[in-house]
């Protein structure tokens, strides 16, 4: 156990990184894209996982009969997956039994406070270097084209946080503590309302409430992994080459069974004639939608000669339910069907 707030710190993240080298989720993450998924991590340590509808409670960690995770099933998946995380810090680091409430979210600012438990600051350490290590922002980072000044924007964080499955408080806290931008950076951050963000991006859609996220999918997310919730939305912003008679096929995506909210062409303003304009599609994705999607960019009379073509594998699942996680349930289905 550490004996300070910095060198628990410390211990949380140094553990994470071995059990992150030892599962080879980096590449992992560099095949597939994505986020870190933490409870494929608990399910291949065999440590018990279960989602309950825990009073007062985020999660816990048990070690007696035998070692045992809890999390609570009242509350967003990105919360979901940071309070699985720091218990499983607790656990890798063989702490003492948890029961760990709204304090973990509290402690996100990442100072030192009079009288904090070592243990749960490990776990914490734990937990943010588990999910959100270094390398896998800069990995984000390259494939969006964002650099570190960009980090500064709302929009920008918000869309990071989603890729990387964690709350956007978390992200922004997590980038003091990486030192890409400073804790007065934060409170800027900090003072736009989720809710603003997303009606920009909706941009005059209301949807039946504002508890789903809205994603921003590109080009640049074509062959990565998105893991969303039931009530999220997603914008797809795409080139389009309609000047040589190629236009995205959005018959597709109704074929699998999305609800359009909108589709329209953005009127791009350039001095030249005949550059490629841009679709702006906005979708709901059908109830616990999970899959690969996939959309060309071809001429309307020749459909099997794409110019482009996205691919998206896509879990609209969550948040995780009572009971066993999504992984470990399709797991044990396999091994049954085999």
């Amino acid at each position: 156990m550490a004996t300070n707030y910095a060198q628990a710190v410390r211990r949380g993240a140094q553990s994470a990184g071995r059990l992150l080298r030892q599962l080879g989720v980096k590449d992992q993450i560099e095949q597939s894209g994505g986020a870190i998924n933490v409870f494929s991590a608990i399910s291949n340590l065999d440590v018990p996982l279960l989602f309950r509808p825990l009073d007062g409670l985020l999660g816990a960690f048990l070690n007696f009969p035998t070692r045992g995770i809890l999390v609570t099933t009242q509350r967003p998946l990105s919360i979901q997956r940071f309070t699985a995380a720091h218990e499983l810090g607790h656990c890798m680091l063989e702490h003492q039994p948890s029961l760990d409430d709204e304090n973990i979210l509290r402690r996100m600012t990442m100072n030192e406070q009079p009288g904090q438990d070592l243990q749960e600051v490990e776990a914490d350490g734990f937990a943010t270097a588990f999910l959100m290590p270094k390398w896998l922002i800069a990995n984000h980072m390259k494939r969006q084209n964002i650099t570190v000044p960009h980090l500064r924007r709302p929009n920008v964080i918000y869309q990071l946080s989603l890729r990387l499955g964690v709350s956007y408080e978390a992200f922004c806290w997590t980038l003091v503590r990486y030192r890409m931008i400073d804790p007065k950076q934060v409170r800027e951050l900090l003072s736009m309302q989720r809710r603003a963000l997303k009606e920009a991006l909706l941009d005059g859609h209301r949807p039946t409430n504002y508890r789903g996220d809205v994603w921003l999918l590109t080009e640049r997310d074509a062959g990565t992994r998105i893991d969303g919730s039931r009530n999220d939305l997603f914008i797809l912003k795409l080139t389009e080459h309609s000047n040589g008679g190629y236009l995205w096929n959005i018959d597709e995506l109704r074929d699998s069974g999305f609800a359009i909210v909108r589709d329209e062409v953005l009127e791009i303003e350039t001095e030249s004639v005949g550059d490629p304009g841009v679709r702006r599609v906005t979708a709901q994705p059908p109830e616990d939608y999970r899959g690969r999607l996939v959309l060309d960019e071809a001429r309307p009379w020749d459909l099997a000669q794409a110019l482009t073509r996205l691919e998206l594998e896509l879990d609209f699942t969550g948040p995780e339910e009572e009971g066993l996680s999504r992984v470990e349930r399709r797991e044990r289905l396999m091994m049954e069907a085999a």
